[in-house]
């Protein structure tokens, strides 16, 4: 018998086919993934010596820059007791929470700068897997600090979303890739002096979305003033987010 019109799965095939389809990225995506990195060994990024399956080798691993255990948990950055700090408590950002893989310094600020300007996709595990073994990590939603389409086509990837799409996988998350955007193709804050990055960013982001109730992470490459995550967590929160968490590989401290 023809059958002319689109093919449906039945609601019973469809449902069990997208439980093996869950159970597959949680316990046998990592195992692929581990036997094909078994099968290419690679060389460590930052001095070249033998690194079996990881991107850093054994020596490297050892000298990354680890954020102290007392941090502000709104801003990451250093405070006695681990206390919301005295900026946070004077000017409350709208984001909620912060969480850092690293402190961005040697030899981690080589490794993102690697990967944001020489497009060392090589990276990408790396500082994925960094911020899926964080810890407090609860979301409904992680949706990528979004690049100017400019900035896009200039640099043919955005860091945030490559990253974040690793992230999401490892803990089986969703990812929100398209559904906000970047509206101004303000200077690069890295060339601003402090004072002026949030000026450079206001109203920079929009969210096409509703948001309303849901808990989201949003994840960027370097978190240093915090002006861009503020002003996209702004956004997120206009859009009706209850939480906002920032989640960097690299947290830039004073």
């Amino acid at each position: 018998m023809s059958h002319n019109g689109p093919f449906v799965l039945p609601d019973r095939a469809s449902s069990e086919m997208h439980r093996a389809v869950s159970i597959f990225h949680r316990l046998g995506a990592p195992l692929v993934r581990a036997a094909a990195d078994a099968a290419l060994p690679q060389d460590c990024l930052l001095c070249g010596a033998p690194a079996a399956s990881s991107l850093i080798c054994t020596d490297c691993n050892a000298q990354l820059p680890r954020l102290a255990a007392a941090l502000c948990p709104v801003c990451a950055l250093p405070s006695p007791g681990s206390a919301v700090c005295g900026s946070c408590l004077k000017t409350p950002p709208h984001y909620d929470a912060t969480v850092a893989a690293f402190a961005y310094d040697f030899p981690v600020d080589r490794v993102i700068k690697a990967l944001k300007y020489g497009a060392e996709l090589a990276a990408i595990p790396f500082l994925g897997d960094a911020l899926a073994d964080c810890p407090h990590i609860d979301a409904d939603l992680v949706v990528p600090l979004p690049l100017h389409p400019a900035r896009l086509c200039q640099r043919g990837f955005n860091q945030a979303l490559e990253i974040a799409r690793r992230f999401a996988a490892r803990l089986d998350l969703p990812l929100a890739v398209a559904i906000c955007e970047r509206t101004h193709d303000s200077a690069p804050q890295a060339s601003l002096p402090w004072g002026e990055r949030q000026r450079n960013v206001r109203g920079a982001f929009l969210c096409r979305v509703d948001l309303t109730g849901q808990r989201v992470v949003a994840v960027d490459d370097v978190m240093t003033t915090g002006a861009s995550l503020n002003e996209f967590a702004r956004t997120l929160k206009h859009a009706g987010a209850a939480h906002v968490t920032n989640l960097v590989a690299g947290r830039t401290l004073r």
